[in-house]
């Protein structure tokens, strides 16, 4: 009686061991460094705050204000970006990459107008760095956060083009992923930015 089954060969040869995700672990661990180090920078400058306020002092000297449309916009911007890299990503999954680039180019948008709209608020606040002691650590919270977001930027447009080059498709999205990663980082430390010091002034 013969079987309907092939027969396997007596040797077969081991498959491929699985690359190692090394990119985006790498990119998990400086997320979480990022989040560290951000969080060490704002708790120090809210528990300044709270320090001069039991004072009876005021934490912005007279005539400087901080209003909230430039920081609303920029929180809504920064949410819209979020939805479009989802955009991007599901888009690549399907090897839609005309869908891809066009969302991965939306998202670049975004976040070059929220540096923009972050340095426009920065000039019509007019706090002079040199006029109290603590201005330096206000201008370094929105300063890093501002870093951090031209750093998202650049590691998105390198994943980019690696994939407009071919490397990546909807097998391999690691990458894209690791981008995607660090780009939420950043919206979820604008979301604390925006509350501890815009919100809560």
């Amino acid at each position: 009686m013969t079987s309907n089954y092939q027969l396997l060969p007596a040797e077969i040869a081991a498959p491929e061991a699985a690359r190692p995700r090394m990119l985006l672990l790498a990119t998990a661990f400086v997320s979480l460094a990022t989040t560290m180090g951000f969080a060490s920078l704002i708790g120090l400058y809210v528990a300044t705050r709270a320090d001069v306020i039991r004072t009876g002092e005021t934490w912005l000297p007279r005539g400087v204000t901080i209003p909230l449309t430039q920081p609303n916009m920029m929180m809504f911007t920064m949410v819209f970006s979020a939805a479009t890299l989802a955009w991007a990503i599901q888009a690549m999954r399907n090897d839609d990459r005309a869908n891809f680039y066009i969302a991965s180019a939306v998202t670049l948008l975004l976040g070059f107008g929220f540096v923009s709209q972050s340095a426009y608020l920065l000039t019509i606040m007019e706090l002079d760095i040199r006029s109290i002691d603590r201005a330096p650590l206000f201008f370094a919270v929105i300063g890093t956060h501002m870093a951090i977001t031209v750093a998202a930027m650049a590691y998105l447009a390198g994943m980019t083009l690696r994939a407009l080059g071919g490397n990546y498709n909807a097998r391999d999205l690691e990458g894209i992923y690791g981008a995607t990663m660090f780009w939420y980082t950043t919206v979820g430390l604008y979301l604390v930015v925006w509350f501890a010091v815009y919100i809560t002034k």
